[in-house]
């Protein structure tokens, strides 16, 4: 089905939110472009990290493993980028629809953490968690610290050397992240693309599984994207900042005066 063209008017929003209203059978799958407007510039974007730090040298398992030390440059600097950096209301949307009920999980792309901060409970990471680091020898986690910038790559009290809980290119997603996405999207009725394109995969494929299965698409994206006159059903453009917490405010709205 295709959207009824760019249109953001009221018509729009009270269609998309009758939908989520009417499930506690949602997901919702976000990218780079939610997590823009918390200050968080795209890796790929002029300026962006991979500007300065080229990912063949700093991102892949094969750059880690001949030079750890190396590597850490880039993450204790992502690590301190990150440092302040607060959910935004798109963020803080989702978690509410979800403790409304409506959404039963968040599947990003995003390795930030700021879905967890808004205080979402259940969230599907692809590419992992930069608030966490683990050991590559025994696998034992704790929080990113940066008082050990200065020592290079932090070790795990076994003596291995600790990355960061993200996966790097060379490195294969999580299978519990895949299958579970899968599961998710085969079974929704209702998925929420926020802030990204039909260009990644894995999770690109997600909105397309849903759509298959009988799900509607709602989309919350700045500008069209592959997936608009393919699969989407509602187009909500803007922000995922002004667009997530109108179409909640909505749903929560005439849920609660419905009781």
């Amino acid at each position: 089905m295709k959207t009824d063209g760019y249109r953001n008017d009221d018509v729009l929003y009270e269609r998309a939110a009758a939908v989520i209203r009417d499930t506690n059978n949602g997901i919702a799958v976000t990218g780079a472009g939610i997590s823009v407007e918390s200050g968080i510039p795209d890796f790929r974007s002029a300026g962006g990290l991979w500007s300065r730090y080229p990912p063949d040298q700093f991102a892949t398992m094969e750059a880690f493993t001949q030079n750890p030390d190396k590597v850490w440059e880039m993450w204790y600097e992502l690590a301190e980028s990150l440092q302040g950096v607060e959910p935004n209301p798109g963020h803080y949307a989702l978690a509410k629809l979800e403790e409304e009920g409506h959404i039963k999980a968040v599947i990003t792309q995003n390795i930030d953490a700021l879905h967890h901060h808004a205080g979402s409970n259940t969230v599907i990471e692809y590419h992992g968690n930069a608030d966490k680091i683990a050991c590559t020898a025994c696998f034992r986690q704790r929080d990113m610290d940066l008082s050990h910038r200065a020592l290079g790559a932090p070790r795990c009290e076994c003596g291995g050397v600790m990355k960061p809980d993200v996966v790097l290119f060379g490195e294969v997603i999580p299978e519990y992240a895949l299958r579970t996405s899968d599961m998710l999207a085969r079974g929704c009725d209702v998925l929420v693309v926020v802030g990204t394109s039909a260009q990644v995969y894995p999770a690109a494929s997600l909105p397309f599984l849903a759509k298959e299965s009988g799900a509607t698409i709602i989309e919350c994206n700045t500008e069209p994207t592959n997936f608009t006159n393919v699969v989407t059903d509602i187009f909500l453009q803007g922000p995922a900042g002004e667009t997530l917490p109108a179409l909640t405010a909505l749903v929560v709205g005439e849920s609660d005066g419905g009781n």
